[in-house]
């Protein structure tokens, strides 16, 4: 499979050289008017960056989301792992994951004994979507004249240390055992990365579990419940969400987007594993209503390209769509890790804007 056509770079500037952002970009959107929405894998925040002209971002914002939502605590990661933009809202999705502690090749018995250490951060649990209005994230606005036509901001109701999803995951017959297993996303455990939304329906990539080679996609649906809380909707028969397995050539989910009623999917190594990336298309997504598998024979699920490979840097994480050089959809990624030679100063990054190839 031939690698990307690259149209175009785009230069990100930050008001900050802080390298929890520059270097650990994870998620990425854009709004109608032109804006783009970032996150961290280390922040409890989003920031915006608004376009300045010729490929250039910056007038950057800081938007804090305990200003809008209720966290389980302000100082703990979300570890976002998902942006997008549906219908007045920007959704954002944690990992939802636990993580087993990294060793700091200091001590070999503290690093033996960190390795047998489990965290979980509860900020991690997160599903929520926030108004825009103006380019600025509100907690609240009547879009119309009509009294039920109100954009609220909103999270997926907590319970305990997580969240209604996780529960409703607890006894599935493919997913439950990894998260009794209580396993960290980096062995294989579960692990979201990656959000599309069109109208009711959300989808939830999983870097983990791959199951023998077959990558998930979630599928779900919500509903106000309490103020400032969002419910699971009964899709039919008590079913609280729908699977869809796709054949990724081994890989995970990494990020999602949407494109004209097919999902885009950005899949790569799970784990701690190094390799290649790759961009795959699943036609006609939007109009399943049973759990579904996809292997690349069916027709339906299509490797698009593969994406540059870089050994120790340049790991491909947020996707958006915006015109560029005369296409309708450009692909913009952003990268985690990003390499030295994307950075042409502390407080920038470049990221990538590819030609989108057509349908068919």
């Amino acid at each position: 499979m031939p690698n990307g056509f690259l149209l175009s770079r785009a230069l990100l500037n930050f008001q900050t050289d802080d390298e929890d952002l520059l270097a650990e970009l994870s998620a990425v959107t854009r709004t109608p008017d032109g804006s783009l929405w970032l996150g961290s894998d280390e922040f409890i925040t989003l920031e915006r960056l608004t376009p300045m002209g010729d490929g250039v971002y910056g007038n950057h914002k800081t938007f804090h989301l305990k200003d809008f939502i209720e966290l389980f605590n302000h100082e703990s990661e979300i570890d976002i792992e998902g942006l997008d933009y549906c219908d007045g809202y920007l959704w954002v999705v944690g990992s939802h994951s636990l993580k087993r502690n990294k060793t700091k090749g200091k001590k070999q018995h503290k690093d033996i004994e960190r390795l047998s250490e489990i965290e979980s951060d509860p900020n991690r649990s997160l599903l929520a979507r926030l108004p825009i209005l103006n380019g600025e994230i509100v907690p609240t606005y009547a879009r119309s004249n009509d009294k039920n036509d109100v954009l609220t901001a909103a999270s997926l109701k907590q319970i305990n240390s997580h969240n209604l999803l996780l529960e409703a995951l607890a006894d599935d017959e493919h997913l439950g055992v990894f998260l009794k297993m209580r396993l960290p996303s980096k062995d294989n455990g579960f692990d979201i990365e990656g959000i599309a939304v069109s109208g009711h329906k959300i989808f939830l990539g999983l870097r983990g579990p791959v199951l023998r080679g077959w990558a998930i996609i979630l599928e779900l649906e919500v509903e106000d419940g309490e103020p400032g809380e969002l419910v699971l909707k009964d899709l039919g028969e008590g079913c609280l969400y729908r699977k869809h397995f796709l054949d990724l050539n081994g890989q995970g989910v990494r990020e999602l987007c949407l494109h004209d009623g097919d999902l885009l999917v950005l899949a790569g190594p799970t784990m701690e594993l190094e390799g290649a990336m790759q961009m795959f298309r699943l036609e006609d997504a939007l109009n399943h209503t049973n759990d579904t598998l996809w292997s690349q024979d069916s027709g339906r699920l299509k490797v698009l390209f593969d994406l540059p490979f870089t050994i120790g840097s340049d790991h491909a994480e947020g996707l958006a769509l915006l015109p560029c050089m005369g296409y309708d959809d450009g692909l913009m990624v952003v990268y985690d890790s990003p390499d030295a030679v994307r950075r042409p100063d502390p407080k920038s990054v470049f990221a990538d804007i590819f030609r989108l190839p057509p349908k068919g």
